[in-house]
């Protein structure tokens, strides 16, 4: 059965000034948990929506600005047991989450070096048959064609490695460092008459 997303919910008076607020509003706490997972409570992954829903606000803050989460929770659901292991709940799904994404870009990197050796092997490789192919063929045009084909051919063994350090790992180290953020912003749950 699904669930619907979590609502948007106004920041309360008590958030700290100069901090970005998520505000979250559900019916039960449920609602931000993943069901099919089958970890105790507090290990629980939050549900795709939910975590789609409060990293996407969080993104919107300013990355210097202090995060919080407020979670509001009619009153009987936020008196429960739950409830109360809503922050350390969250707060170790976003840390989990960091670890998750700083692991991909380490990853990333590996691939990076291991993709920049064999890069630059083939264009050495391409470049002396360049060489070799302008000292046995002559400057005819055939010739010229084909060290040209090899010169092309050994910078674009080079693309991936390129594209690799110059702009694939800067969405990672984005969402690690929000993740990061987002454990450790605090999280308030409030109550709210019925």
């Amino acid at each position: 059965m699904t669930q619907p997303p979590p609502a948007a919910a106004p920041p309360g008076p008590s958030a700290p000034s100069g901090a970005g607020v998520v505000a979250i509003r559900v019916t039960h706490v449920a609602q931000l948990f993943n069901l099919l997972d089958p970890f105790p409570f507090r290990e629980r992954d939050l549900s795709p929506e939910a975590e789609e829903y409060i990293a996407g606000w969080a993104q919107e803050m300013p990355a210097g600005a202090p995060l919080s989460i407020v979670v509001h929770l009619p009153a009987a659901e936020a008196a429960g047991r739950d409830a109360q292991g809503l922050p350390e709940a969250i707060s170790h799904f976003f840390d989990y989450r960091r670890i998750e994404t700083a692991r991909e870009l380490t990853q990333l990197f590996r691939v990076g070096r291991l993709s920049l050796a064999i890069g630059l092997a083939v264009l050495a490789v391409c470049l002396l048959g360049a060489q070799l192919v302008a000292h046995l063929l002559g400057e005819g045009t055939f010739a010229r064609v084909i060290e040209e084909s090899l010169v092309i051919v050994g910078w674009v063994a080079n693309w991936r490695p390129i594209e690799i350090f110059l702009y694939d790992w800067w969405p990672l180290a984005r969402r690690r460092d929000l993740f990061a953020r987002l454990a450790a912003a605090p999280v308030e749950v409030r109550a709210e008459a019925a």
